[in-house]
């Protein structure tokens, strides 16, 4: 069966299971408790619920503010939203005040589709990324959603975590879901082509992988939740294995994953790389999946990419 959990409802669900005995976990919404799937939290804690309005700098701004008085507060609001008209305080009251706030923005990426380039965001990774003592992570499903959500609930960083609006393909399951913080996971190890790729895009990486398998071509896919810190170690491991490498993100082609994987390839282990993201200009109108498959971001775009970047390399 399909899955039909967002990521956003894995969120809610960590939150309200964790906020039954912790109550320090506060949760703030901008109007956007339904659009956040954070309703049933509400709901059932209002002590511990924050509704802000359409405000995100005083949705930020607040959190940081509880945050400071011990709370563990949990800013929810459209990824579009929070990462431009609240960047000030994300940078200041965040990120230089070193509060225990993370920033979840939902609808991530392309999720609004037929709303324009209003309400994408394709550019909160350079944005956030460019924070310092900002954390920036896009779980690729549900399940590594939650591992992330209960491991943000066990520090006291400030964070951003991108997620997307509509339920997305299982990468794991309940039972086997490798996962250690700010560490990429391993999906497949081959010797041809490395591809790292981050949030919705590691599922149709994954299966791009096994169209290059059927053509004789080895592939690795790295899934690189963890955008910042960049797991270093397991992109230079990764691209010294293979003959060329390919990231692949549902972001602006400039400073999201494909520059940061870039920056440590050159430097450590120079490899022919391509970034295969959203073009530097506004998308198409569609779903999420009508948009991917337009710019290639889909399995057989990946594939077809990274057969493409190997014949330009001269394997």
């Amino acid at each position: 069966m399909p899955n039909t959990v967002p990521n956003r409802k894995a969120i809610c669900d960590v939150l309200m299971e964790r906020a039954a005995t912790d109550k320090d976990i506060v949760v703030l919404c901008s109007d956007s408790r339904g659009s956040a799937s954070l309703t049933p939290f509400f709901e059932k804690y209002p002590e511990q619920s924050v509704e802000v309005g359409i405000a995100e700098q005083d949705l930020v701004g607040i959190a940081a503010g509880l945050a400071s008085c011990g709370k563990k507060a949990f800013a929810a609001s459209p990824a579009s939203f929070v990462t431009t008209r609240s960047y000030e305080q994300a940078k200041v009251d965040c990120a230089y005040s070193d509060t225990n706030v993370t920033l979840i923005g939902i609808s991530g990426g392309v999720s609004y589709g037929a709303l324009g380039m209003s309400h994408h965001s394709a550019q909160d990774i350079a944005a956030m990324s460019a924070i310092p003592n900002m954390r920036v992570y896009l779980p690729s499903d549900r399940f590594q959603t939650a591992r992330l959500i209960n491991a943000l609930l066990d520090d006291e960083k400030p964070a951003y975590v991108r997620v997307g609006r509509n339920a997305v393909e299982d990468v794991y399951s309940e039972a086997s879901c490798p996962f250690e913080m700010d560490r990429a996971t391993w999906l497949a190890h081959g010797t041809d082509v490395a591809i790292v790729a981050c949030g919705e895009m590691v599922k149709p990486a994954y299966d791009a992988a096994a169209l290059l398998e059927m053509q004789g071509v080895s592939t690795t896919v790295l899934d690189m939740y963890c955008v910042k810190p960049l797991d270093t170690y397991a992109v230079i491991k990764a691209a010294k294995g293979a003959k060329v490498v390919l990231t692949v993100e549902e972001h602006s082609p400039y400073g999201g994953l494909g520059s940061q994987v870039a920056q440590v390839v050159s430097a450590s282990c120079p490899r022919l790389v391509r970034n295969l993201s959203l073009p530097d200009a506004p998308v198409i109108t569609g779903t999420s999946a009508e948009v991917f498959a337009h710019y290639g971001l889909d399995a057989r775009g990946i594939a077809a990419s990274a057969t493409e970047l190997l014949e330009q390399a001269g394997e």
